[in-house]
C-alpha cells in the first residue's frame, strides 16, 4: 500500500505542474484570438495566485475536517473543471471566471500533499515530487505546441490537460481509503533526531499502522506566532521571489546587459528551470544523508554564487550563462527541504497550517517580486538583475540561519 500511495502522489505532482505552463506558453495565440491585448496576462494570472494564497491559508482547517485524500481528489476536480473550461471559453472574461476554482484548486492541493509527504515519507520523496512537478510543467509547452501546430488550436491543449486532470481525480477518488491505512513515518535525518526513536523504515510496507490521531485545529493567528515561523516565511517569500524573476528576466538581463544573442540567452534561460528540475532529482539520492537545513544553506550559497558569475567582468558570456546554470542547480532543492523541515522545526501537530502560510508566503513572493523588479529596472536598467537575486539570496539564507540558531536553541534546552 505504501508504493501504491506513493506512486499516485508522484502521479498527482505531475499533474499540479501540468497546467502551470499553458498560459505562458498559449498566451502569444490566446490574446490575439480573445482579441485582448498581450499584457493582461497578468489579470489572470493575480486571479489565479489570489485564489491559492486564499485556499492555501484555508488547507489546515480544511483537511483537518475532510482528509488529506479527499481534499486532494476535490482540489485536483476543481482544476480539471477550471481547464476544460478554459477550453470552452471564446471570452477573456470567461477566462477569468474558469480562473477562480483554478486557483482555488491548485493551492489546496499543493498545501495538502506537501505536508502529508513531509510528515510521512523521506527528504528524498520530498525532492523527486517537486521533481515531478518540474516534470509536468515542462511536458505542458509540448503538449501546447503540438496543439498550434497540428491546427487544432489553443483550447485542445487545454482540453487534452483538462482531461488528464479528470482521469488523475477518479484515480484519487479510488484511493481515499490509502490514506488512512498507510502511515509511514519518514526516516531520520541530521536535522530530525527528536523524531528519531519514532521512526520506521521509510520504504517499509506499514499498511498494518494505525492512522495518526486527530489534531487540534491550529488557528492562523496562532501558527504565526509560533517562534521561528516569520523567518520561514521570509525565506520562503525570498526564495520563490528569486525563482520567478530568474524565470521571468533572465534572458532579457542576458540580451540588454551583456549583448548576448536571443536565441542563446532563451535556451540557457530554459536551462535555468531544467537545472531546477534535474537538481530535484538529483538532490533526492543524497537528501536523506545531507539534511534539510545544509541543503537549504547550500542551495542559497549556489544560487549567490551563480548570481556573482553573471556580474563578473570577463571577456566571455561562458561565464555569465554558466552561472544561470548553476542559480539553477542551487535552486533545486531549497524548496523541497523547506517543507520538508517543517514538521521538525515547529511539529507535526503545526505543520498543515504552517505549511499552508509557507504556500501562501511562495505565491505571494512569485506574484509580487518579478513585477517589481520590472519596475525598478525601468528606472535603473537591467543591470541589477545580479544584484536583486542577490540581495533575495542574501535574504534567505540569513533568516533561514536565524531559524537554525533558534532551533538549535530549542532542542538544547529540551535536552537538557
Amino acid at each position: 500500500m505504501y508504493s501504491l500511495l506513493l506512486a499516485i502522489i508522484y502521479i498527482a505532482f505531475i499533474s499540479l505542474g501540468l497546467p502551470d505552463s499553458l498560459i505562458g506558453a498559449g498566451w502569444p495565440v490566446m490574446h490575439r484570438d480573445l482579441d485582448v491585448p498581450i499584457g493582461v496576462a497578468g489579470i489572470l494570472t493575480m486571479i489565479i495566485a489570489g485564489g491559492t494564497i486564499f485556499s492555501s491559508l484555508a488547507s489546515e482547517r480544511v483537511t483537518r475536517r475532510f482528509g488529506v485524500g479527499l481534499v486532494t481528489a476535490v482540489s485536483v476536480g476543481m482544476t480539471a473543471a477550471a481547464l476544460i473550461g478554459f477550453s470552452v471559453s471564446g471570452e477573456f472574461w470567461m477566462l477569468c471566471l474558469w480562473a477562480i476554482p483554478y486557483g482555488l484548486g491548485a493551492g489546496a492541493v499543493d498545501a495538502a500533499l506537501n505536508n502529508y509527504v513531509a510528515v510521512h515519507y523521506a527528504a528524498r520523496h520530498m525532492n523527486w515530487l517537486h521533481a515531478c512537478w518540474g516534470l509536468g510543467a515542462s511536458i505542458s509547452p509540448f503538449v501546447m505546441s503540438w496543439s498550434l501546430t497540428a491546427g487544432l488550436g489553443w483550447t485542445s491543449a487545454y482540453l487534452i490537460i483538462g482531461l488528464i486532470q479528470v482521469a488523475l481525480t477518479l484515480a484519487l477518488l479510488s484511493s481515499i481509503p490509502l490514506w488512512g491505512k498507510v502511515n509511514p513515518v519518514r526516516s531520520p535525518e541530521s536535522t530530525d533526531a527528536a523524531d528519531a526513536a519514532a521512526t520506521t523504515d521509510p520504504d517499509a510496507d506499514t499498511a498494518a499502522a494505525s492512522p495518526a490521531p486527530a489534531r487540534a485545529h491550529v488557528p492562523l493567528s496562532r501558527a504565526v506566532r509560533i517562534p521561528g515561523v516569520p523567518l520561514i516565511l521570509a525565506a520562503f517569500f525570498a526564495y520563490c521571489a528569486l525563482e520567478t524573476t530568474a524565470i521571468l528576466w533572465a534572458s532579457s538581463y542576458l540580451v540588454a546587459d551583456r549583448g548576448v544573442s536571443p536565441a542563446t540567452a532563451a535556451a540557457f534561460a530554459s536551462l535555468f528551470v531544467l537545472g531546477i528540475t534535474a537538481g530535484r532529482f538529483l538532490a533526492g539520492f543524497v537528501a536523506d544523508r545531507i539534511g534539510d537545513r545544509w541543503m537549504i544553506r547550500g542551495g542559497f550559497i549556489a544560487v549567490g554564487v551563480g548570481a556573482v558569475m553573471l556580474t563578473l567582468p570577463v571577456g566571455t558570456d561562458a561565464v555569465a550563462l554558466v552561472g544561470l546554470v548553476v542559480a539553477g542547480l542551487g535552486s533545486a532543492p531549497i524548496y523541497p527541504a523547506i517543507i520538508h523541515s517543517t514538521p521538525v522545526n515547529f511539529g507535526r501537530e503545526n505543520s498543515q497550517a504552517i505549511i499552508g502560510i509557507q504556500m501562501a508566503a511562495a505565491y505571494a513572493g512569485s506574484t509580487l517580486a518579478p513585477p517589481l523588479f520590472g519596475a525598478i529596472a525601468a528606472v535603473t536598467g537591467l543591470g541589477i538583475f545580479p544584484v536583486y537575486i542577490l540581495l533575495l539570496v542574501a535574504l534567505g539564507l540569513v533568516m533561514s540561519e536565524r531559524l537554525n540558531v533558534r532551533v538549535r536553541g530549542r532542542d538544547t534546552i529540551t535536552a537538557a
